[in-house]
């Protein structure tokens, strides 16, 4: 019996006496007190149950009828709260394995690329202190900035790197072309190329001054210059 099958069983029926549950509980410390407490639990509303009742058989009747439904509420509800248990354990390792899983970072970069397909329409003039503003929220990142102007910068949001809070700019090439950098805390999980590509893109990784950055351009972008003035001017 594996622990989801144990939770349905203890929460609808602590008291039951199948094989597999009665070995469960002889095979784990935590989960027989679980079950003990359970069946104390389910002790004491039976006992509250427990009304005297009258002498009048009509009476009995009645109030025998809505103890029974009164039970099976309760038995309802019972499994309905296992059944929750159970939701929240398979939420709750789902979670776990994704916190775990390696993220391939060039490959999130393009899809954040054509997915926010608005940010490489935008012409603002983003002064270095706005994007400082933004950097100083990521994680690990409080004492990262940029000291000087990295060219022109028309975009700057956050986004999301499967769970990895992030900074997306949109910059400017010498000739230029707009170029997408995003500067990813840096983490174990991570995963970096120094060179992707698809049809209609091209990508650098490279790791600086404490963060992964990624640079992506249409092909005939100069990634090189934007790497050059990321260079000499984060720190």
């Amino acid at each position: 019996m594996d622990d989801l099958q144990f939770r349905r069983q203890a929460y609808g029926d602590p008291n039951t006496q199948s094989d597999d549950f009665l070995q469960h509980i002889a095979n784990n410390s935590a989960d027989a007190k679980l079950v003990k407490d359970l069946q104390a639990l389910d002790d004491r509303l039976t006992q509250a149950l427990n009304v005297p009742v009258p002498d009048d058989l009509a009476d009995k009747l009645l109030l025998r009828q809505q103890l029974s439904q009164h039970h099976q509420t309760q038995k309802r509800t019972r499994y309905l709260m296992a059944m929750a248990a159970s939701i929240a354990f398979v939420v709750g390792v789902s979670f776990s394995m994704l916190r775990f899983t390696p993220i391939d970072l060039s490959e999130n970069a393009l899809a954040h690329v054509y997915h926010e397909t608005k940010a490489l329409q935008m012409e603002q003039n983003i002064g270095f202190n706005d994007v400082n503003f933004k950097l100083a929220s990521l994680s690990g990142l409080q004492q990262s900035k940029f000291i000087q102007q990295p060219g022109r910068v028309f975009y700057t949001a956050y986004c999301d790197f499967q769970g990895v809070k992030s900074l997306h700019l949109v910059m400017q090439d010498e000739n230029g072309h707009k170029v997408t950098l995003f500067i990813v805390p840096a983490e174990n999980r991570l995963t970096l190329d120094d060179a992707f590509a698809d049809a209609k893109y091209k990508g650098q990784g490279f790791k600086f001054a404490g963060t992964y950055m990624l640079l992506v351009g249409e092909q005939q972008s100069d990634l090189n210059y934007i790497k050059r003035e990321i260079e000499q001017t984060f720190i």
